[in-house]
C-alpha cells in the first residue's frame, strides 16, 4: 500500500485554505537580503533530474547526492552524483541499470546519503527484487551494491518503500524507517548492518487507531541520551477533519531494541494550530532539545516549526504565512540544521516573494528571518533541507527550476566562517576519528577539549586521529599555520 500524502492543506501557492484557524501565538518574521545564493549546477535530465534529497559532504571535501529521476538509463529512475564546492558535477551511477530495476529506483529520501568508512549508504523508494525499495551501498567511484530488498517477507512485514535516509548508531548499525509495510502495513523502523543483515525492530499501528503513529517518512536521529527520535506523517492520539483517518502525526522515541514511546501527537490544539503531518526528521540542538517542522497545520494551514524536549514537552516556535502573500514561505517539507552560529536553518517548499520556496533562519526562541526567495531560474520547490559545508557556507538542492527546469544544486553564503567536523561525534579513549575540514594541510596540532592528540594529515580536507588519553567531552580544535578551526559540535567522550 502506497502511503497517502497529507496534502489536504490547501493550495501551495496561495488561495483559499481548508479552514480558518485561530491565532494562538505571536510570530516574528524578518526579511533579509544580505545573503548571496549561487546556482552551482542546473540538472538537464541526462545527468539527473528532480533532486528531492539533500547533500552530504564526504571526507574528500566534495558533496554527494541522489536525484529522484533522470539519468543515463531509459527508465529515468535517478542518479548518484558528485559535485565539487565550486560546482563541477559528475554523474557516477544511474539507477535501474539492471533488468527490472533490481538495483533500485527512484531514490527520494529527504535525509539523503550518509558516509560510513568511506562508502555511502542510502535507500531507494522502489525497485529491487520485489519493487518495494532497497538499501544500497555505493563507493565514491559509483560502484553500487544492493544490501537489502524490502518486502522480502510475506506481506512486507520487513517494511516497504523507504523515503528517509539512514543514520549510523553508536553500535555501528544503520537505522532507518520504511514508510509503509511492517506487520500492519503502516510503516516500520529497522536496523541493518553494513553487510546487509536487516532486523525490523518496530511496526507502526499495532491497533486500528494508530495511536503510536503511521507512515514514518522522515529519518531518525540518535540523541545524546542514546535513544533514537523521529516523526510520523499520520497516526497519533488526535483525529481532525483536515487529517486522514489515521491521525495527524507524531513525534516518537525508540530504543535500539525497539521500545517505542509516543512523545507528542499533532493536532492537539483546535484547528491543528500546532501543526500537522511532519514529513521530516528532527535535529538535536546544543541545548539538548529537539527541533523540527510540521508540513501542514498552524494558524494558516501552511506549516509550523516546533521544539520538543526528550521528555515530550512541546513548544510552538513559528507558524508560516502569517500575512497575505506568504513572503516568509509555506510548507516546510524538510528538517532543520543547527549551524555554527547557533541558529537553525531550513527551507520551505513554496511561498516567498514568487511562490517558489524559501531559505530561512530561525532562532531557538522563534524569530524567523527569510534569507532567500527562489525565483525559478535559480531553482524552485526545495524538498530537502540544507547542510553547512566545512567552509562555513550552506549547500542544498531544489526539486525543480534552474536553466532546464529539472532542479539545481545551490550554495548560500551567509558570512559564517569555516570549521571542522568529526566523524563520528563521540567515542571512547583510543577510538578512531576522522576530521573533515577545509585547508587542513600543514596542521600543527589537534586537541580534544584541550587534550593533545597524535594525528595524520591525509589531505587538505581530512585528518585521521584517535581520542587521546585524558580527553573529556568538548570541542575539537585543529591549528594550522593560517588559522585555528573549531568543531561544529562538541565531541562526546563516554
Amino acid at each position: 500500500m502506497r502511503p497517502r500524502r497529507l496534502l489536504c492543506l490547501g493550495k501551495l501557492n496561495g488561495g483559499e485554505r481548508a479552514c480558518a484557524l485561530l491565532l494562538l501565538c505571536a510570530v516574528t518574521a524578518i526579511a533579509s537580503s544580505a545573503q548571496t545564493l549561487t546556482t552551482l549546477h542546473s540538472f538537464d535530465s541526462t545527468d539527473g533530474a528532480n533532486p528531492f534529497a539533500g547533500l552530504v559532504q564526504a571526507i574528500d571535501g566534495n558533496f554527494y547526492g541522489v536525484t529522484h529521476s533522470g539519468g543515463a538509463t531509459t527508465a529515468n529512475d535517478g542518479t548518484f552524483f558528485r559535485i565539487t564546492p565550486s560546482g563541477t558535477l559528475t554523474s557516477l551511477y544511474s539507477f535501474c541499470a539492471l533488468t527490472n530495476c533490481t538495483d533500485g529506483a527512484l531514490p527520494y529520501d529527504w535525509a539523503g546519503l550518509i558516509q560510513v568508512n568511506g562508502n555511502f549508504y542510502g535507500t531507494t523508494g522502489y525497485g529491487g527484487a520485489d519493487n518495494r525499495g532497497t538499501v544500497f551501498k555505493i563507493t565514491t567511484k559509483g560502484k553500487l551494491t544492493t544490501l537489502y530488498n524490502f518486502c522480502s517477507e510475506t506481506s512486507c512485514k520487513d517494511g516497504a518503500e523507504p523515503e528517509a535516509g539512514l543514520v549510523e548508531g553508536t553500535d555501528g548499525n544503520l537505522y532507518g524507517a520504511a514508510t509503509s509495510g511492517g506487520a500492519y502495513g503502516y510503516g516500520a523502523i529497522f536496523k541493518i548492518t553494513t553487510g546487509g543483515t536487516l532486523t525490523t525492530i518496530y511496526s507502526f499501528c499495532a491497533n486500528s487507531d494508530c495511536p503510536d503513529g503511521s507512515f514514518p517518512a522522515g529519518g531518525l536521529i540518535q540523541a545524546t541520551d542514546g535513544n533514537f527520535y523521529g516523526t510520523t506523517q499520520g497516526g497519533g492520539a488526535n483525529k481532525d477533519s483536515i487529517c486522514d483517518v489515521e491521525g495527524c502525526g507524531t513525534v516518537f522515541k525508540i530504543t535500539s531494541s525497539g521500545a517505542l514511546t509516543t512523545l507528542y501527537s499533532f493536532c492537539s490544539k483546535t484547528g491543528c494550530t500546532d501543526g500537522q503531518g511532519p514529513n521530516a526528521g528532527l535535529v538535536q540542538g546544543t541545548d539538548g532539545d529537539l527541533y523540527g517542522t510540521a508540513y501542514g497545520g498552524g494558524d494558516n494551514g501552511d506549516g509550523t516549526i516546533f521544539k520538543i524536549t526528550t521528555a515530550g514537552k512541546w513548544t510552538l516556535l513559528y507558524t508560516f504565512c502569517p500575512e497575505t502573500g506568504c513572503a516568509d514561505g509555506q510548507v516546510p517539507n524538510a528538517g532543520l540544521i543547527q549551524a555554527t552560529d547557533g541558529n537553525f536553518y531550513g527551507t520551505t517548499l513554496s511561498g516567498g516573494t514568487l511562490g517558489a520556496g524559501t531559505i530561512f533562519k530561525i532562532t531557538s526562541t522563534g524569530t524567523l528571518t527569510t534569507l532567500h526567495s527562489f525565483t525559478g531560474t535559480d531553482g524552485e520547490e526545495p524538498y530537502a533541507g540544507l547542510i553547512q559545508g566545512t567552509n562555513g557556507e550552506f549547500y542544498g538542492t531544489t526539486s525543480g527550476g534552474g536553466a532546464h527546469g529539472y532542479g539545481v544544486v545551490f550554495r548560500l553564503s551567509a558570512g559564517l566562517g569555516p570549521f571542522v567536523e568529526t566523524r563520528p561525534t563521540s567515542g571512547k579513549v583510543g577510538a578512531a576519528v576522522t576530521i573533515l575540514g577545509t585547508d587542513l594541510t600543514g596542521a600543527t596540532s589537534v586537541t580534544f577539549n584541550g587534550q593533545a592528540a597524535t594525528f595524520t594529515v591525509v589531505s587538505s580536507s581530512e585528518i585521521t586521529t584517535n581520542v587521546p588519553t585524558g580527553a573529556t567531552t568538548g570541542e575539537v580544535e585543529v591549528k594550522t599555520p593560517g588559522r585555528t578551526f573549531t568543531s561544529n559540535v562538541e565531541f562526546r567522550v563516554p
